[in-house]
Order: structure tokens, then sequence, then C-alpha cells
């Protein structure tokens, strides 16, 4: 069996698996907010009542935001910045007398969709998610790709492929830089182009609905926010040629950016044919703490 647990700035989800993917426990609860120790307490709850049910002892698969610094060990780039500067492994490690194996939760996303999801059959993998934050992981037969810098698949802080003159210098990000693809393709970038066209205040899911009611404004900003997707993506494919790319978080709910993206990135693929597909995830919400427990598939 298998035990994973998914760190997020809201919840920490827990999953125990068969070795054949079926799931036999999962649970979640709030994260303690801005409280490291009581992060690592509560995670260690969770893993105990895995444990619980497993009749055994389990080594532990962790996602995180952000990741470990190769230089130092320590957490970095965490939105849950209580955890940044800590060193969260060998912390969890001490507490859990278990060894225990840890990934960016894009990444743990992408493993997740590459062993038993939406991409099980597809040889290379680009997991993207479109969220809050704009997180990436990359996988090959089923196994995550690991860089030596720890940022594979980091594609949301490169700047937006293609700009047009309206999108230069681009947004402030909070990396440091300007124009990042996060700024533009994040949760709070649709919203915030949307309020800068019509100065209408509405979040992601308000401005689907409201475009499905034929609103032209919100259609207009639908629009845009799809050019901008599918530029970022053929850079992507350019670079990475994928046989399938993921859409994970929340605004890959949006039905129409599976119809509407393939069309739109061809123009800019460096091909005369382009056959990667688009993909909505096949678990859902639950892909990262199931990719975390794949772990230690």
């Amino acid at each position: 069996m298998l035990a994973g647990v998914d760190l997020g700035g809201s919840k920490i989800e827990a999953i125990l698996l068969d070795e054949d993917g079926a799931e036999l426990l999962r649970i979640r609860q709030p994260t303690p907010a801005g409280d490291y120790q009581a992060i690592l307490n509560a995670i260690a709850t969770l893993h105990g009542q895995l444990e619980a049910r497993a009749g055994k002892q389990l080594p532990l698969g962790l996602g995180t935001p952000g990741s470990l610094s190769p230089a130092t060990g320590l957490m970095r780039n965490a939105n849950s910045t209580c955890l940044n500067g800590r060193n969260l492994k060998a912390d969890l490690e001490a507490l859990l007398n278990r060894p225990l194996r840890m990934a960016n939760d894009a990444d743990c996303f992408t493993l997740s969709e590459a062993v038993d999801g939406a991409g099980r059959d597809a040889r290379i993998v680009f997991g993207v998610i479109i969220g809050t934050g704009t997180g990436g992981g990359i996988t090959v037969d089923g196994r995550l790709l690991d860089g030596p810098n720890a940022i594979t698949g980091e594609w949301g802080h490169n700047p937006l492929p293609w700009p047009g003159d309206t999108e230069l210098p681009g947004p402030a990000c909070w990396c440091g830089k300007h124009g990042c693809i996060e700024t533009f393709l994040s949760g709070p970038g649709l919203a915030s182009e949307h309020f800068r066209r019509t100065g209408q205040d509405l979040q992601g899911p308000d401005i689907v609905n409201t475009a499905g009611q034929g609103d032209t404004q919100a259609q207009k900003t639908l629009a845009i926010y799809e050019n901008r997707l599918a530029r970022s993506l053929a850079g992507i494919i350019n670079i990475l040629d994928p046989h399938a790319i993921i859409l994970g978080g929340g605004l890959s709910g949006i039905e129409r950016l599976y119809r509407n993206i393939p069309r739109l990135w061809k123009p800019y693929v460096f091909s005369d044919i382009c056959t990667t597909r688009l993909l909505p995830p096949a678990h859902g919400d639950s892909s990262g703490v199931r990719g975390a427990a794949w772990l230690w598939r």
C-alpha cells in the first residue's frame, strides 16, 4: 500500500492506495494557517490514520507548494510562507520516524495523471496547473523528470510568448519580474484582465458563467485568455513536444478550453502538424494527493 499527503495552502489531504491505485482511505482537514509546527503535527496525525487503516508502517509521499533548494535543502517559493527557509523533509522524517519522498504539488499532479489518469497512454506528459498560480511538471514513461535546479516544468515564470503591444511590459509578478505567464493565466490574472477591460470585479467562475449567458464582454475576456494560453502552451510544445498536456487547477474546469486551445496554438507550433492532445484531469482535485502516494511506486 502507498501513503500520500498533499499539503495545500487551505487544506491538507491524505490518501491510502493499494498497489493497483484503488483508494482505500482519503482524509482532509484545514491547513493550520501560518504555523509551521502545527502543520508538521497535522501531517503526522494524518499519516498515523493511514497507517492505522493499513495495519502496518508506511513511508510517506508528500506534495508541497514550492520546492526544496538543492543548494540548502530548505524550502523555497512556497505560497504558504511559513514553510520557506525550513528543512521540511528532515523535520518530518524525524517526527514520523519514516522515510519521506517529496515533490512539488504540480509534479505530483502530473505523476498522478501520467500513471493512471488522463495521460496513462502518453509517453511524454506536461501537467499544467492553472489556478491561484501556474505550476507545471513533466513525466516521461510515467516517471518524473527532475533536473539539477529542481525547477523542471516551471513554465509560469517565463515571459508570455509573442506579446502584443498592450501586453508589455506586463503586470508585476510576485517573483520580482513583469509579464510572467502566471500574471496572465492564473485565476487572479483572468480576473484582473476582466476588471481592466470592464471595471467588473468578477472571479473566474463568474466570468465563465456570465460568458455562457451571452455576455459579450465576458466572452471577449475568455477569448483573450484562450489566446494567451494557446501561445504559452505552444512554447512548451516547441521545446518538449509532449504527447499530452493535462490541465489542473481551478480553471481546468472551463470546458471550452479543450475545444479552442488546440486550434489556437497551431499557428505558433513549429511543425506542419500538431497531434499533442489537451486533456482534462481524470482525478480532478485529488490528483495531487494520488501523485504524492505514487512517489513510492
